[in-house]
């Protein structure tokens, strides 16, 4: 009975830390989406998301930030497309061809370094190796710099959900002749789409809101994007830029950056959650 007891009340408590700490959580999210729409939506207009700054758009003048926008979106997507292409094959050489060693663990133990690394440092190398090269501050530097950051993300999630694929599927298709690579490719990547994507999704929101990595790379520019040598403006930049002035309604412009920036994450995430629910009707269950 005293056991019984004990049980319950342990069983309580645990509850109610869960539900607080799923409270507080949520509840920090409202906060931040709550003070950004309250801020920022009273500057945004179509001038903001359609037009390049103008002449003195820092001091107060008209214009937007399509740049920004456009910058950013090139960023993301070019640094994510070159993470999937480099992390993809490595996680599935980690999962399926490598096997356990020292080797495959210290692998492991490297890409966990390397997700924990603070941006800036990715940045500083970026930069350095822009300088080693002769390469100057450019779209191509900054989806460089990014990719380095995106890379580890994309390894350990895609790594984590190859290891989701059921052992008996992967088995029965070496059972019936086929290779390895083309399990690899025709089976557990064809299975493992869904989690890959979620993956892909998680590496892009953080390519998309990275500052640090991309404030010596990428540059920043008042026009839009020409040219992979070019500078780039980033929406993260753009609010920094914003914020740091002494007018009030630039600030303000600032929170209307961060509003467009929280909604491409927002519209790109509900987009993969249904890219993801279509994809799965080819999961085996």
């Amino acid at each position: 009975m005293k056991r019984d007891v004990l049980w319950r009340i342990e069983e309580t408590v645990m509850r109610v830390l869960m539900i607080g700490a799923t409270a507080l959580a949520l509840g920090c999210l409202a906060l931040i989406l709550g003070a950004v729409v309250w801020k920022g939506l009273p500057a945004m207009s179509l001038a903001m998301v359609t037009q390049c700054p103008q002449g003195g758009y820092y001091t107060g003048a008209g214009g937007g930030i399509l740049n920004a926008i456009l910058g950013s979106l090139y960023l993301a997507v070019g640094a994510t497309l070159v993470a999937l292409v480099l992390g993809l094959p490595i996680a599935l050489y980690l999962q399926l061809y490598a096997g356990r060693s020292r080797l495959i663990e210290f692998v492991r133990l490297a890409l966990d370094v390397l997700w924990g690394i603070p941006s800036i440092v990715y940045g500083a190398f970026g930069f350095g190796l822009m300088l080693l090269i002769g390469l100057r501050a450019s779209l191509l530097g900054g989806i460089i710099a990014l990719s380095l950051v995106e890379l580890p993300i994309m390894c350990r999630a895609i790594e984590e959900v190859l290891k989701m694929v059921p052992f008996e599927l992967t088995e029965s298709a070496y059972a019936l002749g086929t290779t390895r690579w083309e399990v690899a490719w025709k089976v557990v990547v064809r299975q493992a789409l869904p989690g890959i994507t979620s993956a892909i999704l998680l590496a892009f929101g953080r390519g998309i809101g990275d500052a640090a990595s991309v404030l010596f790379t990428a540059g920043y520019t008042d026009h839009l994007p020409t040219s992979p040598l070019r500078p780039v403006a980033s929406l993260p930049l753009a609010v920094f830029f914003q914020l740091a002035t002494p007018f009030p309604s630039v600030q303000q412009r600032a929170y209307a950056s961060a509003l467009v920036l929280t909604a491409i994450v927002l519209i790109i995430s509900v987009l993969a959650r249904l890219a993801s629910t279509r994809l799965s009707r080819f999961v085996v269950k």
